[in-house]
């Protein structure tokens, strides 16, 4: 039930968000349209921000962040819902989307690294880089969402495994013939 709940406020976020930007939506508004009372919007998020990255998480969890193929689904699923990121990636408030989305992947690959190396931590040249690569890939998927309407997501995800730093492609992938290889996770 809580879970259908979430769905629904967060259907309504993306709806109030291909009208507007983030900044001029209010708790009240998303209430009154969701048809629910404050105290179940609160229940649920902590605010409007908070609504925003539970709906990327949502989608982005069902990613996995190693696999090219699924990857490019998830981006493709972002430009199906481009109004909603635009208006997001647009948001400049204390608690913007790409903040959450690097933190996100930074905590995916680093447990995977983790899970891979059967590693309790990761040493600081690792962590530099999984840091660096996901804050570029956040970056570069931005830059592909609002400006490129070209090049195909499985393309752009294939240019993102290739710019991988060393010391990552050696954790995640192994090479044949200069192509990187996506190993399916558990």
């Amino acid at each position: 039930m809580a879970e259908r709940t979430k769905l629904w406020i967060a259907g309504v976020m993306k709806e109030l968000m291909m009208k507007k930007p983030l900044e001029k939506i209010r708790v009240t508004e998303i209430c009154r349209v969701a048809e629910i009372e404050r105290p179940t919007f609160y229940y649920h998020f902590k605010d409007k921000y908070d609504l925003v990255a539970w709906i990327f998480f949502n989608e982005a969890f069902k990613t996995d962040v190693i696999s090219a193929e699924s990857a490019a689904k998830g981006m493709e699923q972002m430009r199906k819902d481009y109004l909603f990121y635009k208006s997001a990636y647009e948001d400049a408030s204390q608690n913007p989307l790409w903040q959450y989305m690097h933190e996100y992947f930074v905590e995916r690959y680093s447990q995977e690294a983790k899970r891979i190396l059967n590693a309790e931590r990761l040493d600081t040249q690792t962590m530099y880089s999984i840091r660096m690569y996901c804050y570029g890939g956040v970056g570069m998927t931005r830059e592909w969402l609002m400006t490129d309407n070209i090049t195909p997501a499985k393309t752009v995800v294939d240019m993102m495994f290739n710019s991988m730093p060393e010391n990552m492609q050696t954790i995640f992938f192994s090479k044949s013939s200069g192509e990187i290889i996506s190993p399916t996770l558990s």
